[in-house]
């Protein structure tokens, strides 16, 4: 799965720190966190006509992460909508929109690990690109990796965090056998996502999903379970095996990125049928259902967006 070139995205317009600038030009300091250390937390948003799915959800991920690393100086929630809105109209961007979300712990005055040479503040960039749901929806093939998802007691996965190393190591993995993505188990053993969505299965008309114990807590994970208890789906969370996964009728991953996309091979083995299951595409229709009614408005800035330079 590579994500391909849109020349719609040729002449985006990025936000850094509230300054609006052409995507060639911008520019992040070098004594930056996030290109020092990978110091910096993240949030993926999807636009759908003008309405940011989950927006609440999202920067909430965004301020617990941020606190979680003892960031001083964290923007506040209206401080960052009225920045996606500047940022949102400079690029004249209403709909099949993913923004990227990412605030480090900023700028340091020398190089260095410490957080307490930070003392500019936070640093916020907001990336909004025109790009679709990025998974083939008729079935994605994934490999176990042999890179594990660390433990709480090493990394906790519930700080969405910028340090991605463990993921790009099994996308490599991935690549190099020619699988879509892959599969990450955590170091007991047990299931706890690709190296960039959430994973679900279906066994015996249940819809499983590992625990968050070595994954985030995904917003599109949640919505899924939701719309499960609302439609009388059975569901559960638990610890899921690799013998598990390749014995289920159906397996699906989520993700704010991809939406839902079915898996249709693991480890060179059939899922099920090989074919989208059921219940994977009942739950997409569903979450469509929920994307086109659901969703915060955001209001164009009260004055417009200011010449970039």
């Amino acid at each position: 799965m590579l994500q391909t070139y849109d020349e719609r995205n040729r002449d985006l317009i990025v936000n850094i720190d509230g300054t609006l600038v052409h995507r060639d030009e911008a520019g992040v300091s070098p004594f930056d966190s996030t290109v020092q250390n990978g110091d910096g937390v993240w949030e993926g948003l999807r636009l759908y006509d003008g309405r940011i799915f989950r927006l609440s959800d999202h920067l909430a991920r965004l301020r617990h992460s941020a606190l979680a690393l003892a960031y001083e100086g964290i923007p506040d929630e209206a401080e960052i909508r009225r920045e996606l809105a500047r940022t949102l109209d400079a690029n004249g961007m209403q709909d099949g929109v993913h923004v990227r979300l990412t605030l480090s712990r900023g700028r340091k005055y020398t190089s260095g690990l410490d957080p307490r040479i930070n003392t500019a503040g936070t640093t916020l960039i907001i990336i909004a690109e025109y790009k679709s749901p990025v998974y083939d929806k008729s079935g994605l093939r994934l490999i176990t990796a042999a890179h594990r998802r660390p433990p709480a007691d090493v990394l906790d996965q519930k700080i969405h965090s910028c340090n991605q190393l463990t993921s790009i190591l099994a996308k490599l993995e991935a690549n190099a056998a020619g699988a879509d993505d892959a599969l990450m188990l955590d170091t007991r053993g047990f299931v706890a996502e690709t190296n960039a969505t959430h994973v679900f299965l279906v066994a015996g008309g249940v819809v499983e999903t590992p625990t968050t114990a070595a994954c985030p807590e995904g917003i599109t994970r949640r919505v899924v379970l939701e719309l499960c208890a609302e439609h009388a789906i059975p569901a559960r969370e638990r610890d899921l095996t690799l013998a598990e996964v390749y014995r289920a009728d159906e397996l699906f991953c989520t993700g704010t990125m991809g939406e839902l996309a079915p898996v249709t091979e693991v480890d060179g083995r059939m899922i099920g049928t090989g074919g989208v299951g059921r219940l994977t595409r009942r739950l997409s229709c569903l979450f469509g259902q929920r994307t086109k009614a659901e969703g915060e408005q955001i209001l164009a800035p009260d004055e417009p967006a200011q010449e970039v330079r």
